[in-house]
């Protein structure tokens, strides 16, 4: 480890941020927080638990130290006493003011291997729902605040926790860095090249696992209901992989609208093709977030989803919304989407801009920090 910078003759302060992974969406979670800390007098020293070292990552992170731990998923079950032993020594290595812990497993090794304050940040339903995890939230409650990435997933925790003020359990949505994004997105026509689409074809799109989670069924079969009422040669295109791939598949096929449904599998780098779609549709039944909301809207692409979760939060107002599982609803709102108003996308990008951006979570993360440390 270096030794501390000085910074006008104090001590350089630290913010500690620890995260069990970088798969998925997960490296984006880490930049989102370092970024709040820019401009300001912290430095801000990222921490995986799981995963090899990589360049990349750490350009990805936005901070000013990244460090590998290097555990296997396996190596962090149980106890964690070699995690915990590694984060005391990092903890102890400089100033740290603070801890920002995404999920259970770090909140509980930066617990147990620091006395610092922890944010604790839950990307998902349930994480509370077992007694043990009760137990130990309750008796760590004095420095420990927990943030959901939604109200869906912060009320969740709340109904866990009954016992805990409301003020220590708060929201602070998922955002993005809205320019950054628009700017590695490509043109619809350079999208639909390289997905293997027609430059003419009305295109709704669909993105994630192919898991129940994500009822990609009842898209299919909105999408066959509808498909009388759209314009000829429509296509619904499925970006993603899983396990229900060869039922989707028969699913369509069953509804005669095989020739009309593309699964494209697992696309790298996915959402730089986002404009290919003329409608994105998430039919999601458990839906703590929807990252891939935010990057249609980035787009300039009209959402549909379903009326539930964190989903609902974040296209309520610019988003058509339709009844959980609603086959009937969702046909109907596809089929009239070819009308959608030319101003839906500058509305999008506002939305974005004033809800969902770094600028305007970081004000609002200023004020749930000083609270809680106050």
């Amino acid at each position: 480890m270096t030794t501390s910078e000085q910074a006008d003759g104090q001590t350089q302060r630290w913010v500690l941020q620890f995260c069990h992974g970088y798969d998925g969406p997960f490296l984006d979670c880490a930049r989102q927080y370092a970024v709040l800390f820019k401009g300001t007098s912290y430095k801000v020293c990222t921490v995986y638990l799981t995963g090899k070292p990589s360049a990349e990552v750490e350009r990805g992170s936005a901070s000013d130290e990244v460090i590998f731990l290097d555990y296997s998923s396996a190596q962090v079950r149980g106890l964690k006493l070699g995690a915990i032993r590694d984060f005391r020594r990092i903890a102890a290595s400089r100033d740290f003011a603070l801890c920002i812990a995404h999920r259970f497993k770090p909140i509980y090794v930066a617990l147990l291997g620091s006395s610092l304050p922890v944010i604790g940040v839950h990307h998902a339903f349930g994480d509370y729902k077992r007694r043990s995890r009760q137990l130990f939230a309750n008796f760590f409650r004095k420095r420990l605040m927990l943030l959901g990435v939604s109200n869906a997933v912060r009320d969740d925790m709340r109904t866990c926790l009954p016992g805990w003020p409301a003020e220590r359990i708060e929201t602070l949505y998922n955002r993005i860095d809205v320019e950054a994004v628009q700017a590695e997105q490509v043109s619809r026509e350079v999208a639909r090249e390289h997905l293997g689409l027609p430059q003419d074809a009305w295109v709704v799109g669909n993105v994630g696992r192919l898991h129940p989670d994500k009822d990609q069924a009842t898209l299919i079969r909105g999408f066959a209901l509808a498909l009388p009422q759209l314009p000829a040669g429509s296509l619904l295109v499925v970006m993603g992989s899983g396990r229900l791939e060869a039922q989707l598949k028969e699913l369509a096929l069953e509804l005669g609208v095989n020739e009309s449904v593309r699964f494209l599998g697992q696309v790298a780098n996915g959402r730089r093709y986002f404009k290919a779609f003329d409608v994105f549709a998430l039919t999601s039944d458990h839906e703590p977030f929807g990252m891939v909301l935010l990057e249609a809207m980035a787009a300039g692409v009209p959402v549909i989803c379903s009326d539930c979760g964190g989903g609902r939060e974040v296209v309520e107002g610019v988003g058509q919304l339709f009844p959980l599982g609603n086959v009937l609803a969702l046909a109907d709102l596809l089929g009239s989407t070819p009308e959608i108003p030319q101003s839906v996308p500058f509305a999008l990008q506002q939305h974005l801009q004033n809800s969902f951006s770094d600028e305007a979570v970081r004000v609002l993360f200023t004020k749930l920090h000083q609270e809680m440390f106050q």
